[in-house]
């Protein structure tokens, strides 16, 4: 069982990546409309090379979002575990997940076992 002071400091923890991962996804997502804006003002006399690199772009950004987006998710739900009183344990298995991992991967939410057992299951 955790103490208040540790739940406290794991959520200053949790709360301060959910902020900053918020910020980086709106600043992307601001940045991805710019980006299209300036396309569509820009795309008359294109050739398949301007053509391709901004699709390049434009997917890259789509990406980026996406990851921002899951990651800041994943911050999120780990806030919601930490005030359920599930937080740092498996999801899997139930196990508590080791300090060091969630010091590395604050998110967390499997151990290193039932993580690998997830990936090999999906590919």
């Amino acid at each position: 069982m955790r103490s208040t002071e540790e739940i406290e400091q794991i959520r200053v923890i949790l709360q301060g990546r959910f902020e900053e991962l918020n910020t980086e996804y709106e600043e992307a997502v601001a940045q991805n409309t710019r980006l299209r804006l300036v396309e569509i003002g820009d795309a008359a006399g294109d050739d398949q090379a301007d053509s391709g690199s901004k699709t390049a772009e434009r997917d890259a950004a789509t990406s980026l979002i996406r990851t921002l987006l899951d990651r800041r998710t994943q911050a999120e739900h780990a806030l919601h575990r930490l005030d359920e009183g599930t937080y740092g344990n498996c999801e899997g298995c139930s196990n508590p997940i080791p300090v060091e991992r969630l010091e590395v991967f604050p998110s967390a939410t499997t151990c290193v076992n039932c993580k690998q057992v997830r990936e090999r299951r999906a590919s």
